[in-house]
């Protein structure tokens, strides 16, 4: 399903309830898996945390979580201690292409058996559970935070606990903060310091219900959205101030774009403002890089330059992020730059208008590119790929009032 998308008034007003964060339910799915009796509120709505749910409950010795990476991580590490049990893990054709022996060579000196049952390194994987003892493990640090949370989560139930000594730059460190804090709402004590991660087994769980806290990245497209806006307000619910997702960096980058944001009582409340917009935007997104593409799209249409680092990790996501933004800012009308872990956008006044934007079976190009339809006409190629985090997100749009024609 392809879909156009144009705005008449360039005005943008409306209260939304935004799904939980997939971060957070993900996690939260799996120490339920780990520790039951306890119930989680306002989990993710998403295709991803769907396929969670659904492996976790599966009796099947075959679990295909199809375009869900954070699934992959994390089940890796769950099947390899479930005694007794055999099944292959599997996803897409992308899914087979995104490396994951780091995560395999950890579980593995912890005692674990995988196999890979294709290519060296990736997925499909073949996993034989079993009782693991635990103990200190090393891993890059540098290339995917989910390795480590997902080696994290399994620590409160290893019979010597866990101790990750990390080596290289650590990359996404608030995702490996969100970790170690869910762990600690349900009894676990964690001690991140330095280099140095370490988890002890946890004999008497806390059973609380635990609340998701709405999704941070799916909010980045409504500060886009209002950044490109005309006017309008925004209110988003239900976000936390304490929140524990680091895209909530949101509000500091949009204030420089116009935007005012504000949280009171669990609304995050987004106003357009008179600004002076920088001529070049410039941020080290190596704690945030799933809003990258949500960025240089605002910068975009708002005709300014940026230069966005840290985003290393954008190659190994659905797809190979930085080659996606550089193919379509081009087609658009834009001089673009990419390295291994950076972005630099020149400044750009006139954009082409009714492009085609191939998705690339990635829902964020679907959801970043969108918020252009204030300035020009688009087109969203495969546009139901939202649903891999976001599902209502198009019927939320005609509420802004987007023109919305699918075919």
């Amino acid at each position: 399903m392809n879909v156009n998308l144009s705005h008449p008034t360039g005005a943008c007003t409306s209260k939304l309830q935004i799904t939980g964060s997939k971060s957070e339910t993900n996690r939260l799915l799996l120490l339920q898996a780990l520790f039951p009796g306890f119930s989680i509120a306002n989990t993710s709505s998403s295709d991803d945390s769907e396929v969670m749910k659904k492996a976790l409950s599966s009796t099947s010795d075959l679990i295909d979580v199809h375009h869900a990476g954070t699934a992959m991580r994390f089940l890796t590490a769950y099947f390899s201690l479930a005694e007794g049990r055999e099944v292959l893990l599997t996803g897409s054709e992308r899914m087979q292409e995104r490396p994951i022996k780091v995560l395999v060579e950890a579980l593995r000196a912890l005692g674990a058996t995988i196999s890979y049952e294709k290519e060296e390194g990736y997925p499909p994987l073949r996993i034989k559970g079993k009782k693991l003892r635990g103990g200190t493990v090393q891993l890059p640090a540098d290339i995917s935070s989910q390795y480590i949370s997902a080696l994290l989560l399994i620590g409160p139930v290893l019979e010597a606990g866990l101790k990750l000594e990390l080596v290289g730059k650590i990359t996404s460190v608030p995702y490996i903060e969100m970790t170690c804090s869910l762990l600690k709402r349900i009894g676990a004590d964690p001690q991140f310091e330095g280099q140095i991660i370490t988890v002890n087994p946890l004999k008497k769980p806390v059973l609380n219900q635990q609340i998701v806290e709405s999704d941070w990245s799916s909010a980045s497209y409504f500060f886009s959205i209002l950044s490109l806006s005309d006017f309008g307000t925004i209110h988003l619910k239900s976000y936390r101030e304490n929140s524990l997702q680091g895209d909530r960096v949101l509000m500091e980058i949009y204030k420089q774009l116009g935007i005012s944001a504000s949280l009171e009582n669990q609304v995050l409340k987004l106003k357009k403002v008179a600004v002076e917009v920088p001529e070049i935007l410039q941020w080290n997104l190596v704690k945030a890089p799933d809003i990258a593409q949500t960025i240089a799209v605002s910068c975009l249409g708002l005709g300014i330059g940026c230069r966005l680092e840290g985003l290393h990790t954008l190659k190994i996501k659905e797809t190979d992020r930085l080659q996606a933004l550089y193919n379509e800012l081009t087609k658009l009308g834009a001089s673009v730059k990419i390295t291994a872990d950076s972005l630099i956008l020149d400044p750009c006044s006139n954009l082409n208008s009714n492009c085609s934007i191939p998705t690339y079976n990635d829902h964020r190009m679907a959801m970043a590119f969108a918020p252009l339809a204030l300035k020009v006409p688009i087109v969203i190629e495969d546009a139901q790929v939202v649903s891999k985090s976001y599902p209502t997100f198009w019927e939320d749009l005609k509420q802004l009032n987007f023109q919305i024609t699918r075919r």
